[in-house]
Protein backbone atom coordinates (compact mmCIF):
# COMPACT_ATOMS: atom_id res chain seq x y z
CA UNK A 1 0.00 0.00 0.00
CA UNK A 2 2.80 2.42 0.85
CA UNK A 3 4.79 1.66 -2.46
CA UNK A 4 1.52 1.97 -4.33
CA UNK A 5 0.87 5.40 -2.72
CA UNK A 6 5.16 5.97 -3.22
CA UNK A 7 4.65 4.67 -7.08
CA UNK A 8 1.92 6.75 -8.03
CA UNK A 9 3.13 10.28 -7.67
CA UNK A 10 6.57 9.11 -9.22
CA UNK A 11 4.68 7.66 -12.39
CA UNK A 12 2.76 11.55 -12.49
CA UNK A 13 5.67 13.31 -12.57
CA UNK A 14 6.97 10.93 -15.24
CA UNK A 15 4.04 11.96 -17.29
CA UNK A 16 4.47 15.36 -16.76
CA UNK A 17 7.92 15.61 -17.49
CA UNK A 18 7.38 13.26 -20.90
CA UNK A 19 4.49 15.80 -21.81
CA UNK A 20 6.98 18.95 -21.26
CA UNK A 21 9.88 17.63 -23.09
CA UNK A 22 7.45 16.46 -26.24
CA UNK A 23 6.73 19.80 -27.56
CA UNK A 24 9.99 21.19 -26.96
CA UNK A 25 11.58 18.10 -28.83
CA UNK A 26 8.98 19.57 -31.72
CA UNK A 27 10.12 22.77 -30.82
CA UNK A 28 13.26 22.51 -31.63
CA UNK A 29 12.90 20.30 -34.69
CA UNK A 30 11.15 23.22 -36.13
CA UNK A 31 13.21 25.93 -35.27
CA UNK A 32 15.84 23.24 -37.37
CA UNK A 33 13.63 23.37 -40.27
CA UNK A 34 12.94 26.59 -40.62
CA UNK A 35 16.92 27.89 -40.77
CA UNK A 36 17.32 25.28 -43.15
CA UNK A 37 14.23 26.65 -45.03
CA UNK A 38 15.57 29.82 -44.18
CA UNK A 39 19.36 30.33 -45.51
CA UNK A 40 18.79 29.83 -49.10
CA UNK A 41 16.65 32.65 -49.24
CA UNK A 42 19.14 35.34 -47.50
CA UNK A 43 21.08 37.02 -49.66
CA UNK A 44 24.40 39.33 -48.75
CA UNK A 45 24.64 43.16 -50.82
CA UNK A 46 27.34 45.11 -51.39
CA UNK A 47 27.74 48.42 -52.79
CA UNK A 48 28.28 51.87 -52.08
CA UNK A 49 29.98 53.12 -48.60
CA UNK A 50 32.76 53.45 -46.45
CA UNK A 51 31.97 56.69 -44.60
CA UNK A 52 30.94 56.35 -40.93
CA UNK A 53 28.21 54.89 -40.00
CA UNK A 54 27.12 54.24 -43.34
CA UNK A 55 28.32 50.72 -43.64
CA UNK A 56 28.59 49.12 -47.58
CA UNK A 57 26.50 46.15 -47.04
CA UNK A 58 22.93 44.57 -45.88
CA UNK A 59 21.18 41.70 -46.08
CA UNK A 60 18.21 41.22 -48.27
CA UNK A 61 15.31 38.54 -49.27
CA UNK A 62 14.60 36.46 -52.11
CA UNK A 63 10.99 36.90 -53.08
CA UNK A 64 10.60 35.58 -56.52
CA UNK A 65 12.46 32.83 -58.45
CA UNK A 66 13.77 35.46 -60.78
CA UNK A 67 15.79 36.97 -58.59
CA UNK A 68 14.03 39.43 -57.13
CA UNK A 69 15.53 40.69 -53.38
CA UNK A 70 13.60 42.87 -51.04
CA UNK A 71 15.69 44.84 -49.11
CA UNK A 72 16.26 47.70 -46.96
CA UNK A 73 16.74 51.18 -48.77
CA UNK A 74 19.39 52.62 -47.89
CA UNK A 75 23.01 54.30 -48.87
CA UNK A 76 24.10 50.94 -49.58
CA UNK A 77 22.40 50.86 -53.01
CA UNK A 78 23.52 54.02 -54.48
CA UNK A 79 26.11 52.77 -56.68
CA UNK A 80 26.14 51.12 -60.27
CA UNK A 81 28.37 48.35 -59.03
CA UNK A 82 25.84 46.69 -56.63
CA UNK A 83 26.85 43.01 -55.89
CA UNK A 84 24.68 40.20 -54.43
CA UNK A 85 25.95 36.72 -53.07
CA UNK A 86 23.64 33.41 -52.87
CA UNK A 87 23.66 31.05 -50.09
CA UNK A 88 25.80 28.85 -52.13
CA UNK A 89 28.78 31.61 -53.00
CA UNK A 90 27.07 32.73 -56.35
CA UNK A 91 28.29 36.02 -56.64
CA UNK A 92 25.42 38.59 -59.31
CA UNK A 93 25.29 41.83 -59.92
CA UNK A 94 22.18 43.68 -59.00
CA UNK A 95 20.30 46.68 -60.39
CA UNK A 96 17.61 48.45 -58.06
CA UNK A 97 14.16 48.09 -59.90
CA UNK A 98 12.08 50.10 -57.37
CA UNK A 99 11.84 51.45 -54.25
CA UNK A 100 9.36 52.59 -51.77
CA UNK A 101 10.90 54.96 -49.27
CA UNK A 102 8.31 55.51 -46.99
CA UNK A 103 8.39 52.49 -46.35
CA UNK A 104 12.28 52.01 -45.71
CA UNK A 105 11.98 49.51 -48.93
CA UNK A 106 14.02 48.41 -52.44
CA UNK A 107 13.28 45.92 -54.54
CA UNK A 108 17.11 44.69 -56.40
CA UNK A 109 16.83 42.48 -59.21
CA UNK A 110 19.61 40.24 -59.90
CA UNK A 111 21.02 40.48 -63.41
CA UNK A 112 21.26 36.89 -65.38
CA UNK A 113 20.81 35.89 -69.00
CA UNK A 114 19.66 32.47 -67.84
CA UNK A 115 16.48 30.97 -65.41
CA UNK A 116 17.53 31.23 -61.96
CA UNK A 117 14.76 29.32 -60.23
CA UNK A 118 15.59 30.47 -57.07
CA UNK A 119 13.95 29.86 -53.70
CA UNK A 120 12.10 32.23 -52.09
CA UNK A 121 9.85 33.37 -49.62
CA UNK A 122 6.22 33.79 -50.09
CA UNK A 123 5.86 37.36 -48.76
CA UNK A 124 1.71 37.41 -49.89
CA UNK A 125 1.06 34.84 -46.91
CA UNK A 126 1.08 38.11 -44.81
CA UNK A 127 1.62 36.33 -41.46
CA UNK A 128 1.35 38.36 -38.50
CA UNK A 129 2.45 37.52 -34.50
CA UNK A 130 1.62 38.82 -31.09
CA UNK A 131 3.86 39.76 -28.12
CA UNK A 132 5.42 36.51 -26.43
CA UNK A 133 5.90 34.99 -29.73
CA UNK A 134 9.46 33.23 -30.23
CA UNK A 135 11.41 34.44 -33.19
CA UNK A 136 14.51 33.75 -35.74
CA UNK A 137 16.14 36.52 -36.94
CA UNK A 138 18.32 35.93 -39.71
CA UNK A 139 20.92 38.64 -41.46
CA UNK A 140 24.50 39.32 -42.51
CA UNK A 141 25.33 41.40 -39.40
CA UNK A 142 28.94 42.82 -39.00
CA UNK A 143 29.67 41.47 -42.27
CA UNK A 144 30.52 37.92 -40.88
CA UNK A 145 29.34 35.65 -44.52
CA UNK A 146 31.07 36.87 -47.78
CA UNK A 147 30.78 33.85 -49.70
CA UNK A 148 28.72 30.57 -49.14
CA UNK A 149 29.07 31.19 -45.43
CA UNK A 150 25.74 31.03 -43.92
CA UNK A 151 23.95 34.51 -42.58
CA UNK A 152 23.44 35.01 -38.82
CA UNK A 153 20.76 33.70 -36.89
CA UNK A 154 19.50 35.03 -33.56
CA UNK A 155 16.75 33.40 -31.38
CA UNK A 156 14.30 35.86 -29.52
CA UNK A 157 10.81 36.97 -28.42
CA UNK A 158 8.30 39.95 -29.61
CA UNK A 159 8.08 41.86 -27.28
CA UNK A 160 4.94 43.96 -29.25
CA UNK A 161 3.79 45.33 -32.43
CA UNK A 162 3.42 48.97 -31.69
CA UNK A 163 4.68 52.34 -33.34
CA UNK A 164 8.27 52.66 -33.01
CA UNK A 165 9.39 55.77 -30.48
CA UNK A 166 10.62 59.02 -31.77
CA UNK A 167 13.86 58.36 -33.16
CA UNK A 168 17.48 59.01 -34.61
CA UNK A 169 20.38 57.33 -35.65
CA UNK A 170 22.84 57.29 -38.57
CA UNK A 171 19.59 57.97 -40.51
CA UNK A 172 15.98 59.06 -39.07
CA UNK A 173 13.05 57.05 -40.62
CA UNK A 174 10.25 58.04 -42.65
CA UNK A 175 8.42 54.85 -42.36
CA UNK A 176 5.61 55.87 -39.15
CA UNK A 177 3.39 52.84 -38.89
CA UNK A 178 3.85 49.99 -36.73
CA UNK A 179 6.66 47.37 -36.15
CA UNK A 180 7.37 44.45 -34.45
CA UNK A 181 10.18 45.01 -31.17
CA UNK A 182 12.16 41.87 -30.55
CA UNK A 183 13.93 41.34 -27.09
CA UNK A 184 17.05 40.19 -29.76
CA UNK A 185 19.84 41.93 -30.78
CA UNK A 186 18.63 42.08 -34.30
CA UNK A 187 19.22 45.50 -35.87
CA UNK A 188 23.65 45.87 -36.40
CA UNK A 189 25.61 46.90 -38.94
CA UNK A 190 24.58 44.92 -41.99
CA UNK A 191 21.47 43.53 -40.45
CA UNK A 192 18.97 45.66 -41.84
CA UNK A 193 17.47 43.51 -44.81
CA UNK A 194 17.10 40.82 -43.57
CA UNK A 195 14.07 38.83 -41.86
CA UNK A 196 12.63 37.83 -38.86
CA UNK A 197 10.60 34.37 -38.90
CA UNK A 198 8.23 32.44 -36.18
CA UNK A 199 9.88 29.19 -35.30
CA UNK A 200 7.29 27.57 -37.42
CA UNK A 201 8.94 29.37 -40.63
CA UNK A 202 6.50 32.12 -40.90
CA UNK A 203 8.00 35.22 -42.81
CA UNK A 204 7.02 37.83 -40.34
CA UNK A 205 9.33 41.04 -41.19
CA UNK A 206 12.20 42.81 -42.38
CA UNK A 207 14.98 44.18 -40.10
CA UNK A 208 15.08 47.53 -39.88
CA UNK A 209 18.06 50.28 -39.96
CA UNK A 210 19.88 51.00 -36.72
CA UNK A 211 18.14 53.80 -34.76
CA UNK A 212 17.72 54.79 -31.36
CA UNK A 213 14.78 55.62 -29.02
CA UNK A 214 15.06 59.54 -28.31
CA UNK A 215 13.60 59.32 -25.29
CA UNK A 216 15.59 56.58 -23.71
CA UNK A 217 18.46 57.09 -25.81
CA UNK A 218 18.90 52.91 -25.92
CA UNK A 219 19.09 51.14 -29.14
CA UNK A 220 15.63 49.77 -30.65
CA UNK A 221 15.62 45.93 -32.26
CA UNK A 222 12.63 46.12 -34.88
CA UNK A 223 10.97 44.73 -38.02
CA UNK A 224 9.02 46.09 -40.30
CA UNK A 225 5.59 43.85 -40.85
CA UNK A 226 5.47 42.03 -44.04
CA UNK A 227 1.60 42.66 -44.35
CA UNK A 228 2.81 46.02 -44.17
CA UNK A 229 5.35 45.19 -47.68
CA UNK A 230 3.70 42.98 -49.22
CA UNK A 231 1.82 44.91 -51.85
CA UNK A 232 4.58 47.13 -52.26
CA UNK A 233 7.08 44.44 -52.88
CA UNK A 234 4.13 42.91 -55.42
CA UNK A 235 3.58 46.48 -57.44
CA UNK A 236 7.44 46.57 -57.45
CA UNK A 237 8.18 43.14 -58.83
CA UNK A 238 4.91 43.23 -61.31
CA UNK A 239 6.16 47.05 -62.70
CA UNK A 240 2.44 48.07 -61.54
CA UNK A 241 4.09 50.19 -58.97
CA UNK A 242 2.34 53.53 -57.07
CA UNK A 243 4.00 54.96 -54.71
CA UNK A 244 2.63 56.27 -51.29
CA UNK A 245 4.34 58.77 -50.87
CA UNK A 246 2.11 62.35 -50.05
CA UNK A 247 2.10 63.49 -53.34
CA UNK A 248 0.50 66.59 -52.08
CA UNK A 249 3.34 67.66 -50.05
CA UNK A 250 5.13 70.43 -51.64
CA UNK A 251 9.26 69.74 -52.90
CA UNK A 252 11.25 72.37 -50.90
CA UNK A 253 11.60 75.35 -53.37
CA UNK A 254 15.50 75.43 -53.94
CA UNK A 255 17.01 78.88 -54.99
CA UNK A 256 20.85 77.84 -55.83
CA UNK A 257 22.30 80.96 -55.00
CA UNK A 258 24.39 78.99 -52.80
CA UNK A 259 25.47 75.62 -52.03
CA UNK A 260 27.00 74.02 -48.60
CA UNK A 261 30.50 73.31 -50.30
CA UNK A 262 30.28 77.38 -50.50
CA UNK A 263 30.59 77.61 -46.89
CA UNK A 264 32.94 74.23 -46.36
CA UNK A 265 30.16 71.98 -45.58
CA UNK A 266 30.26 68.40 -47.99
CA UNK A 267 27.20 66.48 -46.95
CA UNK A 268 26.59 62.81 -46.38
CA UNK A 269 24.68 61.26 -49.70
CA UNK A 270 21.42 62.61 -50.29
CA UNK A 271 19.63 59.42 -51.06
CA UNK A 272 16.77 59.23 -48.90
CA UNK A 273 13.33 61.19 -48.92
CA UNK A 274 14.39 62.48 -46.28
CA UNK A 275 18.33 62.33 -45.24
CA UNK A 276 19.31 64.18 -42.37
CA UNK A 277 21.51 66.69 -42.62
CA UNK A 278 24.83 65.01 -41.45
CA UNK A 279 27.99 66.80 -42.36
CA UNK A 280 30.53 64.37 -44.08
CA UNK A 281 33.52 66.81 -44.43
CA UNK A 282 34.59 70.35 -43.38
CA UNK A 283 37.08 71.66 -46.17
CA UNK A 284 40.26 72.72 -44.19
CA UNK A 285 40.38 76.58 -43.85
CA UNK A 286 36.82 77.32 -44.74
CA UNK A 287 34.24 79.44 -42.58
CA UNK A 288 32.98 75.92 -40.93
CA UNK A 289 36.09 74.93 -40.34
CA UNK A 290 37.44 77.65 -38.49
CA UNK A 291 34.34 78.38 -36.63
CA UNK A 292 34.67 74.79 -35.40
CA UNK A 293 32.16 72.24 -37.29
CA UNK A 294 33.04 69.22 -37.76
CA UNK A 295 32.25 65.74 -39.42
CA UNK A 296 29.02 63.56 -38.18
CA UNK A 297 27.23 67.34 -37.29
CA UNK A 298 23.96 67.45 -37.66
CA UNK A 299 22.65 70.43 -38.78
CA UNK A 300 19.05 71.48 -36.92
CA UNK A 301 18.73 74.76 -37.96
CA UNK A 302 19.56 77.60 -40.31
CA UNK A 303 18.68 81.00 -39.09
CA UNK A 304 15.50 79.20 -36.84
CA UNK A 305 14.71 77.28 -39.52
CA UNK A 306 14.19 73.90 -38.63
CA UNK A 307 16.59 71.73 -40.95
CA UNK A 308 14.55 68.34 -41.63
CA UNK A 309 16.58 67.15 -44.33
CA UNK A 310 19.68 67.81 -46.82
CA UNK A 311 17.59 69.08 -49.33
CA UNK A 312 15.43 71.78 -46.89
CA UNK A 313 19.34 72.63 -45.81
CA UNK A 314 20.22 73.41 -49.64
CA UNK A 315 17.02 75.36 -49.88
CA UNK A 316 17.62 77.95 -46.93
CA UNK A 317 21.43 78.23 -47.81
CA UNK A 318 19.97 78.87 -51.34
CA UNK A 319 18.10 81.64 -50.66
CA UNK A 320 20.71 83.61 -48.61
CA UNK A 321 22.25 86.64 -50.25
CA UNK A 322 25.65 88.31 -50.24
CA UNK A 323 26.73 89.95 -46.98
CA UNK A 324 24.01 88.26 -44.67
CA UNK A 325 24.63 87.00 -41.45
CA UNK A 326 23.61 82.99 -41.39
CA UNK A 327 23.42 81.15 -38.01
CA UNK A 328 23.87 77.73 -37.63
CA UNK A 329 22.96 75.06 -35.34
CA UNK A 330 24.00 71.78 -35.10
CA UNK A 331 24.05 68.53 -33.00
CA UNK A 332 26.82 67.07 -32.09
CA UNK A 333 26.04 64.38 -29.59
CA UNK A 334 24.34 65.07 -26.92
CA UNK A 335 25.30 68.95 -27.48
CA UNK A 336 23.69 71.69 -29.54
CA UNK A 337 26.18 74.24 -30.96
CA UNK A 338 25.58 77.40 -32.60
CA UNK A 339 28.25 79.01 -35.09
CA UNK A 340 27.35 82.07 -37.19
CA UNK A 341 29.23 82.44 -40.33
CA UNK A 342 29.25 85.76 -43.15
CA UNK A 343 27.75 85.15 -46.18
CA UNK A 344 30.10 85.49 -49.45
CA UNK A 345 30.05 87.23 -51.92
CA UNK A 346 28.15 85.69 -55.24
CA UNK A 347 30.03 83.62 -57.74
Amino acid sequence: MNQAKLIKPILICICLLGALLVPMHRLDASSRETIQYALPRLVKIFGAGGVKNLYGYSSGFLVSPEGHIATIWSPVLDTDQLSVVLHDGRRFEGEVLGAEPHLDLAIIKLKSERDLNLPYFNYEEKATAGAGTRILGFSNMFRVATGDEPVSVLHGVIEARTDLPRRRGAFELSYTGDVYVVDAITNNPGAAGGVIMTYDGKLLGMIGKQVRNAKTNTWVNYSLPIDVLSKSIRQIVTGKFESSEDQNEPEPTIVERYKPIDFGLVMVPDVLFRTPAFIDTVLPGSQVAKAGLKPDDLVVFVNDELIKSCKTLKSELGKLEAGDTVRLVVRRENQLVAVELQVPPEK
